[in-house]
Formats: structure tokens, C-alpha cells, sequence
């Protein structure tokens, strides 16, 4: 990773402001070898600006040392995977942590000095009832997250829980179910103090994640490691911005091939201008905030409402969006069927 990183320097067009190590376990790789990375890293892009550092960690694999080491490397925001405080539910989603591990990380952290820390969890699973998601929300809630993420359970091929499902051994919970859920989420996080700022994601104020902020308003990255995505050569001309996607190798055999190539990727799209249009749309109004009609104006040089002022209106009087100063935005139903208006305007 530290040979990529250093042949795809000239990608680093703008100082290095967010790091996110995750994808993964990143809390398996033993302590010497995340500060030969960290460290590896630093020199090659310089972290000088950083403001936010995060890693993803399995509370079944955290441990002292490891939390050590990750503080003083400068990692300053952690995400803990608690998936649910029920142990058959973590079970059947092949987790190997215990519920009690999750509380026992957190403290490790916190007392390492990294308060800034995030819980992932997920509603939707086979035999999940309303009051085990009732019950993961409030033991996560006890344990006083700046930021919690809440998924709806999207099982990955491939895996024994979706051949499970596939041979009807176990069902997915009944779609209102699933929803009552996610409204329980919402409704219960707010009187917590936690904002909604993105479909999925909810913060206390401050702790919103920059990183994934950075993903949704087309701030280029890039990713280093097997599977890993990239965004850069942005440019911004008469015709609008584009950019191109990259991505490296899925098995560890090709992208060895790719570094010791000196190759920086497989497969390599651009982005054109119109496609980058829409996919402001897309993620823009996947956060609460929306999209700003003059940062729309900036990076394509055409307004919103040009392209999608009709289509726009439209769904305003059904309902489904608002505008509200310079911002478009959805409304909490918009939200619900996100997926539809965005076929809506895209058509």
C-alpha cells in the first residue's frame, strides 16, 4: 500500500484534509505495522492538514495496544461496528464479537484520548423485532457516541446469511416492519440530541463525519488498498465539472500485479459533464441539508432550475421536495422513496 501510495502522488491535487481507514478491519493489523503505514503515509502526502482521522474497528478484535498505537499516530475519530446488542442477531450476521465487547472498547478508547467516537448499527435482520432494535438503540445510546450510523440490512451475496435466505431458511422482516424501525431510529436519536444530517447517519452537533460529507459533495479522494475507489482529476471548465472514477484490483494476486507495475489502476471511467450534473442530484440529496443552487451554479456552470426546474416544481407540490432559501432539499417522504425521485428527474 505504501508503494501505491507513493507512484500516485501527483493525484494528491489539493492538501490532505480527512483520512478513513476501513473497508475492513483495520483492528486486526498489529500495532508495528499500522504505525509503519501511519508513519509511511505522513511522509508521502504530508498530514499537515488533517483535520479528521479515522479507522473502522471490530470491537472483537480491539485491543489496549492497539488503541494506544492509533491515538498516537493521530487517529482521532474511531467507528466502532456494535451491529446489534443481541447476541443471536450478531451471530446470524457472522459477527464475531460478543455484545459486552462493545462497551469494553469504548472505554479502551476514551481513555486513550479519542472521544470523537462513532457506533454502526443495522435494522432489518432476519427475526430482528422491535424491541431488539429498541434495545441496541438504547444500550448504543448508553454509551454516549458522538455519531451513530443506521443501516438497513442489505445481505451480500455470497455470504451464508444470503444463501440462507435465498433457500427461504430464514426471512427478511416484513417491509413495514423495517420502516417502523428506521422511524424509531429518527424519533429516538433527535431526543438524544442527535441530528439526522444524511439518510443514514445521525450526529451530535459538531460530529458530523467530513470525510463522508467529502463523498457526497464530490471532493476528490483517493482510495489506496484492494477494492479501493478513487476520484480525481477534477476540472471545472465552460461545460461543467468532470472528473474521473478509479479502481483497483478486487484479489490480492492482481493488485500485487498493479504495484509492482507501478500501475495505479484497473478500471478507469470519466465522469462527464453531464453525469457529474446528476450525480451532484444524487448525492446532494442524500443529505438533509440539500443542494445549494449557487455551489450547483459553481461547479457546472448551468442553474438547477434549467435542468430540473419543472421536474422539481413537480415534486414540490406532491410533496416530496422543498425549497427553503438557496437550498433544494427533501422532505422526510422524499427521504423514504429517495430512489424514485431520483428516477423522477433523471428521466
Amino acid at each position: 500500500m505504501l508503494k501505491e501510495a507513493s507512484f500516485r502522488i501527483s493525484e494528491a491535487e489539493e492538501p490532505v484534509t480527512t483520512v478513513y481507514i476501513g473497508g475492513g478491519t483495520p483492528s486486526l493489523l498489529p500495532p508495528a505495522l499500522l504505525e509503519k503505514l501511519i508513519l509511511g503515509l505522513k511522509k508521502i502526502y504530508g498530514f499537515d492538514s488533517l483535520s479528521e482521522f479515522t479507522s473502522e474497528a471490530n470491537p472483537g478484535t480491539v485491543t489496549k495496544d492497539w488503541i494506544s498505537a492509533a491515538s498516537g499516530l493521530g487517529i482521532n475519530r474511531l467507528s466502532f461496528g456494535m451491529q446489534a446488542s443481541q447476541e443471536h442477531l450478531l451471530s446470524l450476521l457472522g459477527r464475531i464479537h460478543r455484545p459486552e465487547d462493545v462497551a469494553s472498547s469504548f472505554r479502551l478508547a476514551r481513555d486513550a484520548g479519542i472521544t470523537n467516537i462513532s457506533l454502526d448499527l443495522i435494522f432489518g435482520i432476519p427475526g430482528q423485532t422491535e424491541s431488539d432494535w429498541s434495545d441496541t438503540l438504547n444500550t448504543a445510546l448508553s454509551l454516549s457516541p458522538c455519531h451513530i450510523s443506521a443501516y438497513g440490512l442489505i445481505p451480500e451475496e455470497g455470504t451464508p446469511l444470503y444463501q440462507d435466505l435465498q433457500l427461504n431458511r430464514i426471512h427478511l422482516p416484513d417491509p413495514d416492519l423495517e420502516r417502523k424501525m428506521y422511524d424509531s431510529a429518527i424519533h429516538l436519536l433527535k431526543s438524544h440530541g442527535f441530528s439526522r444530517y444524511e439518510i443514514s447517519n445521525f450526529a451530535q452537533p459538531g460530529f458530523e463525519c467530513v470525510h463522508n460529507i467529502g463523498y457526497w459533495t464530490q471532493i476528490p479522494y483517493i482510495g489506496l488498498g484492494v477494492s479501493a475507489a478513487s476520484m480525481s482529476d477534477l476540472k471545472r471548465s465552460v461545460h461543467g465539472m468532470c472528473y474521473r472514477r478509479r479502481a483497483n484490483p478486487e484479489t490480492l494476486d492482481e493488485y500485487f500485479a498493479m504495484v509492482d507495475k507501478n500501475h495505479a489502476v484497473t478500471a478507469d471511467e470519466l465522469i462527464s459533464s453531464d453525469a457529474s450534473r446528476f450525480e451532484t442530484i444524487m448525492l446532494g440529496f442524500r443529505m438533509t441539508r440539500g443542494i445549494s443552487e449557487d455551489d450547483f451554479f459553481k461547479k457546472h456552470g448551468v442553474f438547477m432550475e434549467t435542468l430540473y426546474g419543472d421536474k422539481m416544481r413537480k415534486l414540490e407540490k406532491s410533496g416530496l421536495l422543498f425549497h427553503e432559501g438557496n437550498y433544494w432539499k427533501m422532505t422526510d417522504r422524499g427521504l423514504d422513496i429517495q430512489n424514485s425521485i431520483l428516477v423522477e428527474l433523471m428521466d
